[in-house]
């Protein structure tokens, strides 16, 4: 789901190029579902090898990952560990959301209707162990570090970020702010176009860098009222938030309080709402388990790995694939060139 503070926030466009050599942090789970839910066939099933094993997140992967090697860019991919207790409830809500969109996809295939069929499918994503385990090792064979986190990637990423281990956290939800990390760039992981809920035409999609100093700035706020402010509006551990705060709203009223949470979380009647104390939200968030045993290690991919993982068990062609390690290999070679 994800804190829904966008309209808040300032946010400068950039280049891909403007990345070059940076280490980036990928909040992996997203990028996934980001591909499992864009990456399908007309009809809105997901596309699959000849033995019906699904490889839209492979593809997404693969191809993305590889072009953004070929620019320079350094990603290292973060993996969600335990979820909180406190996630329950939204896990719950989005299990419930696939069942309910299950139904209506049966509904529309049943009326041969492809636009809502590949709607609904969509929505009744889900990301398998072997899904993961097959992303990790691709990542592994791409050269690229692979970081469990101990809970929530995205708090892990910003974690690496502030350790100044690396330049950016990448997502394309808001929860990184929160962890507090000091860059995050969205978009990044997309195509370059994006098509447009119910219309039939797309708009341009740019990669964009958030700052998470000059939006507190900007906000007059501080990082502990960000975190209140979230979870007014609703975060993955209080989903939906308070009804009828949205984000405007939060902000003048974490302003109004500043300091006096308890006051302002009384105002907005928490206890109606949540059977859990809004403390326990706060201090999962500020606090929330990380890490430091990480490795930022970078090395040469490995072809064969690449080519197994690919070609041989999921159907990949095989000039497709040996045409983009060739592009990495020269990518490579170029870099290594102007060191002489």
């Amino acid at each position: 789901m994800g804190v829904n503070i966008k309209d808040l926030l300032v946010r400068k466009e950039i280049k891909v190029d403007d990345l070059k050599n940076k280490v980036l942090v990928v909040d992996t789970f997203n990028v996934l579902y980001q591909f499992l839910t864009t990456i399908r066939q007309r009809d809105g099933s997901l596309l699959t090898d000849s033995n019906n094993n699904v490889t839209s997140h492979l593809i997404g992967l693969f191809s993305r990952t590889s072009s953004l090697m070929q620019s320079g860019l350094k990603l290292a991919f973060v993996f969600d560990g335990e979820p909180p207790e406190l996630k329950r409830t939204e896990r719950e809500r989005r299990k419930k959301q696939k069942q309910e969109a299950k139904i209506k996809y049966d509904d529309a295939l049943e009326k041969k209707d492809l636009e809502l069929m590949k709607k609904y499918a969509a929505r009744t994503t889900r990301l398998t162990g072997d899904m993961i385990n097959e992303a990790k090792e691709l990542i592994h064979a791409l050269g690229l570090p692979v970081i469990q986190a101990p809970s929530e990637g995205e708090a892990q990423a910003a974690h690496i970020v502030r350790n100044k281990d690396a330049f950016a956290s990448i997502s394309q939800d808001y929860d990184s702010l929160l962890f507090g990390t000091p860059k995050l760039i969205h978009n990044l992981t997309l195509s370059g176009r994006k098509k447009m809920p119910n219309r039939l035409h797309y708009k341009t999609i740019c990669p964009e860098m958030i700052d998470l100093k000059e939006n507190l700035t900007n906000l007059g706020l501080s990082q502990d009222q960000l975190i209140a402010l979230g979870i007014l509006v609703g975060t993955d551990f209080n989903p939906k938030g308070i009804k009828g705060i949205g984000p405007k709203n939060a902000l003048k009223l974490v302003k109004k309080y500043p300091k006096n949470f308890e006051t302002l979380f009384d105002e907005v009647k928490w206890s109606d709402s949540f059977d859990f104390s809004w403390k326990e939200v706060f201090d999962l968030v500020k606090n929330i388990k990380v890490s430091n045993k990480y490795d930022l290690e970078f090395v040469p991919f490995d072809k064969d790995k690449i080519f197994k993982l690919l070609v041989e068990k999921h159907d990949f062609s095989e000039e497709r694939v040996l045409n983009t390690l060739e592009k990495l290999s020269e990518n490579k070679q170029k870099d290594l060139n102007q060191w002489f």
